[in-house]
């Protein structure tokens, strides 16, 4: 059975870091595509951070710079690394994982239906 469970967040002043991490199990990591996404009762989910089994990583515009997602295979985590923060990030984030690339496509374009993992969602807070 799949299980994503994230934990790191809290809250933080304009500026500030944050290192979320998401430990699954069920699966291996390095064997599906994953990511960390966001989202706040003003606005669709959005992918912030992707890392595609070909271990490539792709970022939001808006977090270019600012955070990095890495991957533990030896620890079966993905991780976010969240630096600079804004009061813009505040938000809750979910890991997410997809066993293909179209399901993932999926997950990031918000496609209704059942096409991957998702944790249960943590919450960042960033005041000024």
């Amino acid at each position: 059975q799949v299980h994503l469970v994230e934990s790191g967040g809290g809250s933080v002043q304009v500026g500030g870091s944050l290192t979320l991490s998401c430990v699954a199990s069920g699966f291996t990591v390095g064997t599906h595509y994953m990511g960390w996404f966001r989202q706040t009762p003003a606005k669709e989910r959005e992918a912030v951070a992707t890392y595609y089994v070909d271990d490539s990583t792709h970022y939001l515009d808006d977090v270019k710079g600012r955070f990095t997602i890495t991957r533990d295979n030896s620890k079966n985590t993905l991780d976010l690394q969240m630096n600079a923060l804004k009061p813009e990030d505040t938000a809750i984030y979910y890991c997410a994982a997809a066993p293909n690339i179209w399901a993932f496509r999926a997950l990031i374009t918000n496609l209704e239906g059942n096409f991957g993992y998702w944790g249960q969602g943590t919450q960042v807070t960033v005041s000024s």
